[in-house]
């Protein structure tokens, strides 16, 4: 195996197979690109695919002493795991070197999320005839919060995924997974609204749902500044991304008692623990409750 090539393969396995987005595969193989030049600069005689457990230890130390965040080291962690399961399942590498290196341990953060009064001119009935830049923004906005989507499954729903007369989208998430989303007759009307300035357009291409005013593909940092500017004079919260409405979907679902099951199959969430965080975010609020209303609270 020469690294250069089973590298070129990964990304290859990543973007296709994996569905990864263009963006997290940049990231797994900067990593990989990282740790193979940490190997040559330590004159440790070790290709990338012949690296032992000791060598990544070595190297998250050496990260780590610099200031690394311990998410970073651990996402590094995960990309080098990543990369030799597939070696050993592809390529028939004996061990996966990763199997023996311990993560660092992070302290949870729980997610921002938006008041559901910041929220509340997304369910205002929108003007009519507004500029098509205007209807697709507040159309993005409305299916993040309202179906939890992320940012790539949003750029990539097609327009056939749509089903109006059961009100349910078909979503292609994480690893190719699909899944169900029920949506409402408010969300119904925003959707249909769009579709008619869409097929308006002077041309356009495809079978993706949402685009631009050119006819292109929307793309990740467009999403990024339609979210940021509207939330930009609603909300205080530092962090102003599209995925700052997926958590406030859950959160908002999980405080009016939904149950952390069906959190996780609106989410896509492969197992549990990843969705229980808007658990905590519910239990907090409980707390303050608690300690601003109980007598015996103190």
């Amino acid at each position: 195996m020469k690294d250069i090539m089973s590298l070129q393969a990964y990304r290859t396995f990543l973007e296709s197979e994996k569905r990864y987005s263009p963006h997290t595969c940049e990231a797994y193989l900067h990593d990989l690109m990282q740790f193979d030049q940490h190997l040559k600069q330590m004159d440790l005689g070790k290709s990338l695919v012949e690296a032992q457990h000791k060598h990544i230890r070595s190297w998250i130390a050496h990260l780590n002493s610099e200031g690394q965040d311990p998410r970073s080291l651990r996402r590094k962690i995960s990309s080098l795991n990543g990369y030799y399961k597939y070696l050993k399942h592809r390529h028939g590498l004996k061990l996966n070197p990763v199997s023996k290196v311990v993560c660092p341990k992070v302290k949870k953060r729980l997610p921002q999320v938006l008041r559901s009064q910041e929220l509340s001119e997304l369910r205002d009935p929108h003007p009519e005839n507004l500029a098509y830049n205007d209807v697709l923004q507040y159309t993005i906005l409305r299916c993040l919060y309202e179906l939890g989507l992320r940012r790539s499954e949003l750029i990539n729903l097609e327009e056939g995924s749509i089903d109006y007369s059961l009100m349910q989208v078909k979503v292609v998430g994480k690893g190719n997974k699909q899944r169900i989303l029920p949506f409402g007759n408010e969300l119904k009307q925003v959707l249909l609204r769009y579709k008619l300035y869409r097929n308006n357009l002077p041309v356009h291409t495809g079978l993706l749902f949402f685009i631009m005013e050119n006819g292109k593909p929307l793309y990740p940092k467009a999403v990024y500044l339609m979210v940021r500017n509207w939330l930009n004079s609603r909300t205080s919260i530092t962090q102003k991304s599209p995925h700052v409405l997926r958590h406030s979907f859950a959160t908002h679902l999980a405080d009016f008692g939904a149950d952390i099951n069906a959190i996780k199959s609106l989410l896509g969430h492969a197992n549990l623990s990843a969705t229980q965080i808007y658990m905590h975010n519910t239990i907090e609020q409980l707390k303050q409750a608690y300690r601003k209303s109980h007598p015996k609270a103190e």
